[in-house]
């Protein structure tokens, strides 16, 4: 893989996210999932215009029947010829259901590197694994949940008990929960929003050691992005919902029992991160209005310096404006609720 170094597009890619995140919170609570994902997805796609780069979306939650919904294989930025080709990750809302409904962990995130730098994997579900920096190599996901909690354990230095898993609530995880209770580890359970539970793991006293379960693929991507940087760990297997796709998979090639790790997930030397809270989380706190200001927070690294920012941006709503796709143009935030209701 070429490894080529870009102009420093970081704060580019905050704006991105800030706006996606400033957009969606103004349907906060709203319970239209609909409303609030086109939403966010709408002002992400406008801020990339503004982009001096050929960006290529490579792994997204929509394919190219979906044409206004930030889908595989778009184009955005400038394209100008004289600028960079990067491949990008993207979730304008990773936990729609939580926004909706004002629940905590909502996030909006980006990743962005060197063209060909993000395995594009073909499940829309894997099997997943993350770990901070002291359990980085050390556990496996092939191996059984009991070997790789001893083996956690011990590399800590702490009992089971105090060892702490967390994992999306599912049904299908129903069996690696009663794994992780016979072992007498903690548990903290998640309704949505998997990819600041697995970047947590590498968050000193966040808490959290451990995220394991069957998430969205995409998320996965996109938390990889993040522990590049954070000097942790993801392991992905490929997850498939039925037969039919098994078949299709194998058909195409895939391994189902290869794993991929983070180094081979998100590729080059160069990786930019950046995700901003919608809603209130363990991560990041949420957009905030207040008396005529909007606050966001945006968590943002780039792999090559190991470079992580947090930063708390102040949004004078007299002139913070948003570019929505739909439109073409700028517009006042304050403006863009009623107006895109109509």
């Amino acid at each position: 893989m070429e490894k080529k170094i870009y102009p420093e597009l970081t704060m580019d890619f905050v704006r991105v996210t800030e706006a996606s995140a400033l957009m969606s919170s103004l349907f906060l609570g709203c319970g239209n999932l609909e409303m609030i994902n086109h939403s966010s997805i709408d002002a992400m796609r406008g801020m990339f215009d503004y982009i001096d780069f050929k960006g290529n979306i490579v792994m997204s939650k929509y394919a190219k029947e979906n044409s206004n919904m930030l889908y595989v294989g778009e184009k955005v930025g400038s394209w100008q010829d004289s600028t960079s080709e990067m491949d990008l990750a993207v979730d304008a809302i990773d936990g729609v259901k939580l926004a909706a409904f004002g629940l905590p962990n909502a996030i909006s995130a980006v990743a962005a590197t060197v063209s060909g730098g993000i395995k594009v994997l073909p499940t829309f579900y894997s099997f997943k694994l993350a770990v901070g920096r002291e359990l980085k190599g050390k556990l496996d996901l092939r191996k059984p949940l009991k070997e790789n909690i001893k083996i956690a354990c011990e590399v800590l230095g702490i009992a089971p008990t105090e060892l702490t898993f967390v994992i999306l609530n599912r049904q299908r995880h129903e069996e690696i929960i009663e794994e992780i209770k016979e072992a007498g580890s903690r548990i903290k359970l998640l309704s949505d929003g998997d990819i600041t539970a697995a970047i947590a793991t590498a968050v000193p006293d966040s808490g959290v050691d451990i995220y394991v379960g069957i998430g969205g693929t995409l998320e996965g991507i996109l938390s990889a992005a993040a522990l590049k940087t954070l000097d942790g760990e993801i392991q992905m297997k490929l997850w498939t919902r039925d037969r039919i796709e098994e078949q299709s998979i194998k058909e195409e090639g895939w391994d189902l029992e290869k794993i991929f790790y983070t180094d081979e997930i998100v590729g080059g030397e160069d990786v930019i991160f950046s995700a901003t809270g919608i809603t209130d989380g363990d991560l990041l706190k949420g957009v905030k209005f207040v008396k005529g200001f909007a606050y966001t927070h945006t968590l943002t690294m780039r792999s090559k310096s190991a470079t992580i920012r947090k930063i708390e941006s102040m949004h004078n709503l007299k002139n913070k404006t948003i570019r929505l796709k739909s439109l073409g143009e700028d517009k006042r935030l304050i403006d863009l609720r009623n107006e895109y209701i109509n």
